[in-house]
């Protein structure tokens, strides 16, 4: 199975939290099929907000999601 990989992000109540303000607004960067280049896109979408402190990027290792047993094995 690929090891899929969520890149979004928003704006948040704090900027220490994971607390999106407006999940309707979320930005999906995409879905990538590693963690390499899900980083890339991360640190792109980071950097282009980074003078906005409200605003937060994550990436989601979705086949954790997917799969849950396989990532405790």
């Amino acid at each position: 199975m690929s090891k899929l990989h969520l890149v979004f992000g928003g704006r948040v109540s704090d900027p220490q939290t994971l607390d999106f303000i407006d999940p309707a607004h979320l930005e999906v960067v995409g879905i990538f099929a590693d963690y390499e280049t899900a980083e890339k896109a991360w640190r792109s979408a980071a950097q282009r907000t980074v003078d906005d402190a409200e605003m937060k990027f994550v990436v989601v290792h979705l086949h954790r999601l997917l799969e849950p047993d396989a990532a405790t094995a």
